[in-house]
């Protein structure tokens, strides 16, 4: 018997649909045939450091690890300001470390630095270099050089400008011109003078929108800039985000909302004493994602194109796990060899984000839409679709479908623009292997079609959309009131009720979650 939809039941979502079930549909109908799936998923990683800036290990070394853990593509993306050490000789696995200062004569330019090297200096002249003996290394992958820019007004933010850094002659050097205009704690005035750029005179947030700003003018389209771990410190909020979309929708376009420091004692470095919104993470994944209807809904509901990533920080391997090892980005590119598709992919939203490689495909439609995409309704219905694949030893144990209305862009005058969170957005059904589990709210389960080979299927039908939507996806290895790691209804609880938090431990909670899907009524 083929597996063909089921009906949401009973469902109260403003006015996105009806509160009417109905019962599956009969093997006489004709089957549901999903969309072919365009381009392919490549995983990635682009927030790591090494000792160009305060990480442990030498840029070689991080390099070779991007490879061994199967990334496609990743980005150098190191703090602006000024660093200490040549990264190319210092490092835990090059038994020392050499300084700047310590060589003759200094190399370090710009304004005195008491012989450390201002970070636009170390992208353009070293940093880079390096890049491009790992591609000569590893040509069949992508590796681009970023910055984790200072932001001002507010915390970190991975960037990078893929700009001329895979032309005939390659440079970095608009990365290095960003950070030298814009970082936080670039404090030179001379270096980057000298080579004909004018550093930015504003501060706080009014400076974090200009330089969003000079990049949405400059580099739209292979440009990126992501906050970081951006719960982590309280420092940004539901209206910062949606000034800074407004500034650069083709720049600014999602968080790092899943952070790295994975093995960190408390989970993700997240913590009460540093004004962490949320407290800590949530099954790995920062409050303002993790929570539904929390912040990342708000800016969903306003149909944002404003998406979810996960990145290692990879500093050491104390705290943190590999680029790679553990959490894994993908995006869905059109030519897997191009950065510019790289750039392409992420500022499409066709992406998704694991942890502990509990999956490792998927495909998710609604209608003949994927994520970052919108659907248009002509009739009444939406039918969805889900393919995975398990990969681990970890299996999936169920996927919850959440939706939400959208009733569009905020005005910024407007009292709702600093409200971070949304009645509207609700788990609507739960998948797994059985069917007819019940949780706290009498949501039922519904059972997904075994494929073998680890792939499971599920098509499903949403009746009676009566309005704009959106769809998005988490799945977990976990399942519904597991003690001190979901509540009743499948949530992931705070982790702080695990700590001290270790890599066992984060190795046993595993969660994915995509991007959404819009629906156009």
């Amino acid at each position: 018997m083929n597996f063909y939809s089921r009906i949401i039941p009973l469902l109260a979502i403003g006015a996105l649909m009806a509160t009417s079930c109905s019962e599956d549909k009969t093997d006489a109908e004709s089957p549901y045939t999903p969309p072919v799936e365009k381009g392919v998923y490549l995983a990635g990683d682009f927030h790591q450091h090494t000792t160009y800036t305060d990480g442990s290990w030498s840029i070689a070394h991080l390099m070779k690890k991007n490879n061994e853990y199967n990334l496609d593509w990743w980005a150098n993306s190191e703090h602006g300001g000024a660093s200490t050490f040549d990264g190319a000789l210092s490092g835990t696995d090059l038994n020392g470390t050499v300084t700047w200062a310590s060589k003759t004569p200094c190399p370090s330019v710009g304004t005195d630095n008491g012989g450390n090297m201002w970070r636009w200096q170390t992208i353009k002249d070293f940093s880079f270099g390096e890049l491009l003996k790992a591609r000569s290394l590893y040509p069949t992958k992508t590796i681009i050089q970023g910055m984790e820019w200072n932001v001002p007004g507010h915390e970190h933010a991975s960037t990078a400008i893929v700009g001329n850094q895979f032309t005939s002659k390659p440079e970095a050097n608009a990365v290095a011109e960003f950070e030298y205009k814009f970082d936080n704690s670039d404090k030179d005035t001379e270096g980057g003078k000298a080579q004909g750029w004018t550093k930015s005179t504003k501060t706080g947030h009014e400076k974090t929108l200009e330089a969003i700003a000079w990049m949405q003018a400059n580099y739209p389209k292979c440009s990126w800039v992501i906050p970081a771990h951006p719960e982590r410190k309280g420092l940004y909020t539901v209206a910062d985000f949606r000034d800074m979309n407004n500034a650069g929708p083709d720049v600014c376009f999602g968080f790092e909302s899943m952070p790295g420091h994975q093995k960190s004692p408390e989970r993700g470095e997240y913590k009460a004493s540093s004004k962490t919104y949320g407290t800590c993470t949530y099954g790995g994944c920062g409050y303002m994602s993790a929570k539904v209807g929390g912040l990342w809904d708000a800016l969903l509901s306003e149909g944002r194109h404003f998406w979810l990533f996960a990145n290692s920080d990879f500093h050491d391997v104390t705290n943190d796990f590999y680029p790679g090892e553990y959490q894994k980005t993908f995006i869905n590119v059109t030519t897997p060899t191009s950065a510019q598709a790289i750039a392409d992919g992420l500022r499409s939203g066709n992406s998704f984000v694991v942890t502990g490689s509990l999956i490792d495909k998927l495909n998710f439609f609604a209608g003949n839409a994927t994520m970052g995409e919108t659907f248009s309704v002509t009739g009444s219905t939406v039918t969805i679709y889900i393919k995975f694949h398990d990969a681990g030893s970890k299996k999936v144990n169920h996927i919850d479908l959440i939706a939400g209305k959208v009733s569009g862009l905020m005005n910024p005058t407007s009292a709702d623009y600093k409200i971070d969170q949304v009645s509207t957005t609700k788990v609507v059904a739960r998948f797994d292997a059985t069917g007819g589990v019940s949780d706290s709210k009498g949501l039922v389960s519904t059972k997904w079609k075994d494929l073998g080979n680890g792939f499971k299927e599920v098509i499903y039908t949403v009746k009676e959309v009566s309005g704009s939507m959106y769809f998005r996806l988490r799945g977990t290895n976990l399942g519904l009131g597991v003690a001190n790691e979901t509540d009743a209804d499948g949530n992931p609880l705070a982790d702080s009720l695990q700590e001290p938090n270790n890599a066992e431990k984060a190795l046993a909670d595993l969660w994915f979650y995509t991007n959404p899907i819009f629906i156009k009524k």
